[in-house]
């Protein structure tokens, strides 16, 4: 089953209510995409102790939240050196990518050159 592998900037978007990003997820939720990300990515966005980050909240119940293990840390590091960039949680975002999947971002230009160096063949998606 193919996955829509959500980044900072789509948590983000769904934390502020944006309804383009909100609509998105849902149709992609109709069309049997998993929702997925990882815990560093969570970690990026996610800032009330108290829980008042509502809609952040509800979606994280509906996503596929994986570990990032030492070696997804190893692959990372490789990954970053062969695109030229420099933010490790992106690279452990695209290494959530299988071929097919597609993953929501703020951050098109970087994905994509990640992307292209893990050469998972993601479609990636600005949001």
């Amino acid at each position: 089953m193919s996955a829509l592998i959500l980044d900072a900037g789509a948590l983000v978007a769904v934390d502020r209510d944006d309804r383009a990003t909100v609509a998105r997820l849902a149709a992609a939720q109709q069309h049997g995409l998993d929702l997925r990300s990882n815990a560093m990515v969570i970690a990026q966005v996610w800032r009330d102790r108290h829980g008042r980050q509502v809609n952040l909240a509800r979606l994280l119940r509906a996503v596929d939240v994986r570990a990032v293990t030492h070696q997804d840390g190893r692959n990372a590091g490789v990954l970053q050196a062969a695109a030229g960039t420099a933010d490790p949680i992106d690279a452990t975002v695209v290494l959530l990518a299988a071929p097919g999947d597609r993953i929501l971002t703020s951050d098109p230009i970087d994905l994509t050159r990640l992307a292209e160096a893990a050469g998972n063949r993601p479609v990636i998606v600005a949001c």
